[in-house]
């Protein structure tokens, strides 16, 4: 890529959330905030971690407010873990009871909520090893690498009221986030979609293997899947005609244009513009 664009840094989203943020115990302000990032992270946390309902009484799609699980006024502390996510009916109505107490008519879901809070705020950090790899395949290219969480890529987005999606998510990432201007912006979506030599085995009639196949199709020096121009200048389909090409051993293509599939397209006339690489492109 950077033979294209002229990169001068790299931003990688690394794990979900920003444990460093979440573990400080003294949670102040409004909604136990430490500043808007702190907040945000804190929020997100939760609402992932309590399914996106209410801990008491499992309503959804409601406003929620962050709730001490064990009261502050009876020596419950501000950490995380003794926070949770309650309804503003559930919590106007446990007040400052301990949850023992509110729920002790319930005892299977004070049960839930008690196993729900001992989870360690591990898990939530728990990513594969790919993407650590990838931190140090990116920091060897020289150029100077940050990281983020997906909260704050969330929080970058929702502060300049953006849309969610992929390409706007993956200019939000990092702390170096700067004011975007996507008026007019297209992007190229490129998705993959694997080289077609995916092997697949037969057998006989005992089960045993016995010959391997696979899908991949290259007749006359193309293969399906590349990208060709065809300029026909004779026969029934004169004309131009730009896409990617399905093969076929007689030298009779396909090719799906933007308006539909023109078939018997002689390989003659066929040009590759661009050959498979395992990637589509479009905008």
């Amino acid at each position: 890529m950077r033979k294209f664009a002229p990169i001068e840094s790299i931003s990688q989203e690394l794990v979900r959330f920003d444990m460093q943020l979440l573990r400080k115990p003294d949670i102040k302000g409004k909604e136990y905030q430490q500043g808007n990032l702190a907040g945000y992270e804190t929020r997100e946390y939760l609402l992932e971690k309590w399914g996106r309902q209410c801990a008491y009484c499992g309503v959804k799609d409601v406003p929620f407010q962050i709730e001490h699980i064990h009261p502050k006024s009876k020596g419950g502390s501000n950490s995380i873990s003794n926070l949770t996510l309650s309804c503003e009916k559930c919590n106007t109505k446990k007040g400052t009871r301990d949850i023992k107490e509110f729920l002790k008519k319930d005892p299977t879901r004070l049960e839930e909520i008690l196993k729900q809070v001992k989870i360690p705020l591990a898990d939530a950090a728990a990513v594969n090893t790919t993407r650590f790899a990838l931190l140090e395949v990116l920091k060897a290219t020289g150029l100077p690498v940050e990281t983020g969480s997906g909260g704050l890529t969330k929080f970058n987005r929702s502060q300049q009221k953006l849309d969610k999606t992929h390409w706007i998510d993956a200019a939000c990432v990092g702390k170096s986030t700067p004011i975007l201007n996507i008026r007019g912006v297209n992007p190229l979506i490129i998705t993959a979609n694997g080289h077609g030599t995916r092997q697949m085995c037969g057998t006989d009639k005992f089960g045993f293997p016995s010959r391997h196949r696979t899908n991949k199709q290259i007749h006359f020096s193309f293969q399906t899947g590349d990208i060709v121009k065809a300029v026909v200048t004779s026969g029934k389909k004169v004309g131009k005609y730009a896409g990617r090409v399905l093969c076929r051993a007689t030298g009779s293509f396909d090719i799906a244009t933007k308006t539909g599939r023109i078939s018997g397209i002689s390989h003659k006339y066929c040009l590759a513009t661009h050959k498979k690489d395992g990637y589509s492109y479009s905008f």
